[in-house]
């Protein structure tokens, strides 16, 4: 497969994906993002992909070793290096260039929607019971890294990705592998092991997760006013996801967002030229993250509609590309205990908030829709609301959300360094 060939793939991917979960409801419940992991996994197992000498896999995973295209050819025409490991390199350095680039432009895009002046409006009960979720999540985190430490390569890591997806979402789970420079195949596996039990948990809130909660907690006490939808929040739910957004009326108002989104990166970059090369990625990422925040105060900026799902156009990307770095064949023991370590965070997290809102009084309603906020992404937050019959509390859910995918960055990275020096 030529190099072209591949980055046309990788780049129209996400247009396919999209058409699957527009046209069939099978594909819909699966979820872009899992079906983007699945056609990743695929394309980098399939042998299509060149095979890499011992030589080679030594120089890609020497951080102490600038791998450049002079050096491989150096190494080349030496006998060193095979036809190949070259071509593997020429694949590598793109799959490493579009995974950058996807999350340094999806970033600020999926920020650009929020809308910060809504948090202070946000009622009390709802803002406690988001930070009684917040440390339910971040409890079972630290307990599972101590159960997990030995067991589990770089746990520390593991435990700044389970951070940002369980503060935030997918988007949080790929800017942290990316800051703190993630296994690949880690990163894949604790993703899919989280889409399996997200899985559950939402079946569970959805079925008999209100009748048990109510066992122990206050039931909702309805205003018979439902809140307003924030604005573009609204669209987390919309299954024709990319579809509608390439409309005229959305596109060129989009093409001003991303200029936006590259001055960002650009400020950014250079703000990571400032530090020291091993941190210099970890800079760049929580820099997005903040400039992104500021960005969408400027209301020019943030009534640009649909930059949401352009944002998520390149977290497909960042999907499919990352997905079809992971080589199965390394799979170790290593990675079952991460499956366990998910678990114990979905429901260990529940578990605790139910505990802490009952000491508060807060209502079953209302933790669930935090919870699945949280622990899922906002995108949940209505289909879940709308199994309780209870829409007051959607605008209050995608809030939260939205705050999630704000501070998730900033959490995860703080919880993996603290960890890390611990």
């Amino acid at each position: 497969m030529s190099i072209t060939t591949l980055l046309l793939f990788y780049l129209l991917i996400p247009f396919f994906i999209n058409y699957l979960s527009f046209k069939y409801s099978i594909a819909q419940k699966l979820g872009t993002v899992l079906i983007a992991y699945l056609i990743g996994l695929i394309l980098g197992n399939i042998g299509i992909f060149p095979e890499a000498s011992q030589a080679m896999m030594e120089l890609i995973t020497n951080k102490d070793i600038k791998l450049t295209r002079i050096l491989v050819d150096n190494l080349f025409t030496e006998g060193t290096l095979t036809p190949d490991d070259v071509q593997y390199f020429k694949i590598h350095k793109l799959q490493d260039l579009l995974t950058t680039l996807a999350i340094a432009f999806a970033l600020p895009l999926l920020l650009f929607s929020m809308n910060v002046r809504s948090w202070l409006k946000m009622a009390g009960k709802t803002f406690l019971s988001m930070f009684l979720g917040l440390i339910s999540v971040i409890v079972p985190i630290f307990v599972g890294y101590f159960i997990f430490k030995d067991k589990i390569d770089e746990s520390w890591k593991v435990a700044g990705m389970m951070t940002g997806v369980y503060t935030g979402g997918t988007p949080n789970l790929a800017a942290i592998q990316k800051a703190l420079d993630v296994n690949t195949l880690t990163y894949i596996l604790t993703h899919t092991y989280d889409l399996m039990i997200g899985a559950v948990f939402i079946l569970f809130v959805m079925s008999i997760g209100q009748k048990v909660l109510l066992k122990f907690l206050p039931a909702f006490k309805k205003s018979g006013v439902e809140d307003a939808v924030l604005d573009a929040q609204s669209d987390f739910g919309n299954s024709k996801s990319f579809f509608e957004p390439v409309q005229k009326r959305y596109f060129l108002p989009n093409l001003s967002a991303i200029g936006v989104a590259v001055l960002i990166i650009l400020i950014s970059a250079g703000l990571g030229e400032l530090v020291k090369k091993e941190s210099q990625m970890l800079v760049i990422i929580l820099s997005i993250t903040t400039l992104g925040i500021l960005a969408s105060m400027i209301p020019k900026i943030h009534r640009i509609e649909k930059t949401y799902d352009y944002g998520m156009y390149f977290i497909l990307i960042f999907s499919v590309v990352v997905a079809s770095m992971a080589d199965l064949r390394y799979f170790s023991t290593s990675h079952i205990q991460i499956f366990y370590w998910v678990i114990l965070v979905y429901f260990g997290s529940l578990i605790i908030h139910v505990g802490l809102a009952a000491l508060f009084k807060i209502d079953a309603d209302n933790v669930i829709i935090v919870s699945t906020a949280l622990t899922c992404s906002p995108a949940f937050v209505p289909v879940v609301a709308g199994s309780l019959k209870n829409k007051e509390i959607v605008a209050s859910g995608l809030t939260v959300g939205i705050i999630g995918y704000a501070v998730g960055n900033y959490l995860g990275v703080f919880i993996a360094e603290f960890l890390r020096i611990l």
